[in-house]
């Protein structure tokens, strides 16, 4: 069903099954697919493809010019996948040409209201970004991490899989998969054991992690080291993802001591 007060501007593309509320917005380069619900006064402009079976609640906005400085009107682009909720005052931007011009959102994603996706943001699967949650240009997010309300993340931050930023944090390194952050500035408080037993079926993949944590960060050795030696002699597939995590950061690890 589309509201006849919804605005739908010639040349947007909307799929079967598609509600729009009243006094909803629709761009005309939007692309919206099956099932999904727009709800009343959404706004979604720019050159945005969203999936099917989406929800967007009230007053969300995407697909917004990118809040860069650089920004000079170049055609980029908004991706949502699919099976995502996207609650009240969301604001999710289009990506800039200083990166590959696309913010992606992968699926089955909550973004609970007032949070900021800013441009060239690339975030996975199943993950939770609680109120006003605020994620800079350039910040990748992992398959299932779960981000506190009111946190800012710095630009370019990296937050790996299964990961947990507490609420009211702030971070400006990256966060390894599988740990928990919390602080201003955010460091490593332990691993996010809830999530990790909730997600694997194995404890023996659970046991390894954890013997792996303890050897990165609490062992005194430098971490980068530590991690060349797991990512060599331990074939758990968990243990070689946090340790390649450790080797690729590029803002160093949320850690109390030096690299």
């Amino acid at each position: 069903m589309i509201h006849p007060t919804a605005i739908i501007e010639d040349g947007a593309i909307i799929g079967e099954n598609v509600e729009i509320g009243a006094y909803a917005y629709i761009g005309s380069k939007v692309t919206i697919k099956n099932n999904t619900k727009i709800m009343h006064h959404a706004t979604i402009e720019g050159k945005t493809t969203i999936g099917e079976n989406n929800e967007i609640f009230p007053y969300a906005s995407l697909g917004t010019a990118p809040q860069d400085l650089k920004y000079k009107g170049e055609e980029t682009e908004l991706i949502i996948g699919n099976n995502n909720k996207i609650r009240e005052f969301t604001l999710i931007n289009t990506g800039t040409i200083q990166d590959n011009s696309k913010t992606i959102i992968g699926n089955n994603n909550l973004f609970m209201g007032y949070v900021h996706v800013a441009h060239d943001c690339v975030i996975g699967n199943n993950c939770i970004f609680a109120n006003a949650a605020t994620l800079a240009g350039h910040v990748h997010i992992d398959d299932g991490a779960v981000v506190g309300g009111m946190t800012p993340i710095h630009q370019f931050v990296h937050v790996g899989t299964l990961a947990m930023v507490a609420g009211a944090s702030a971070v400006s390194q990256d966060v390894p998969p599988f740990c928990m952050v919390e602080g201003n500035r955010a460091k490593l408080r332990g691993l996010n054991l809830t999530g990790l037993r909730r997600a694997l079926n194995n404890r023996d993949d659970v046991d390894a992690i954890k013997k792996a944590y303890k050897a990165l960060f609490e062992s005194g050795k430098p971490i980068k080291d530590v991690a060349n030696e797991l990512l060599q002699s331990d074939n758990n597939i968990y243990v070689k993802k946090l340790a390649e995590f450790v080797i690729n950061s590029k803002r160093g690890i949320a850690y109390d001591r030096k690299m």
